[in-house]
């Protein structure tokens, strides 16, 4: 973690078998922070490809359904 970085307190809430978990890891909030600040730093990139991957497959069902419509209307100018 680059301690350089401004940082912010925020709040989170988690299930009590989820704070036991991370504290097999080491106890207090010095180990707590630093676990949950590698998993937000691992996860956010593979989420962040997933929102991607799903907008260009919305966005390529939506030109899919234009593209058949043009192909349908020009369709008839060949002919």
């Amino acid at each position: 973690m680059n301690k350089s970085l401004k940082s912010r307190i925020i709040e989170v809430t988690l299930p009590e078998e989820t704070i036991q978990l991370m504290d097999t890891l080491g106890k207090g909030s010095s180990v707590r922070n630093a676990l949950i600040q590698e998993a937000v730093e691992f996860y956010l990139p593979y989420k962040q490809r997933e929102n991607l991957r799903q907008s260009i497959q919305e966005g390529a069902i939506q030109r899919a359904k234009r593209d058949l419509a043009l192909a349908i209307e020009w369709s008839g100018l060949e002919e």
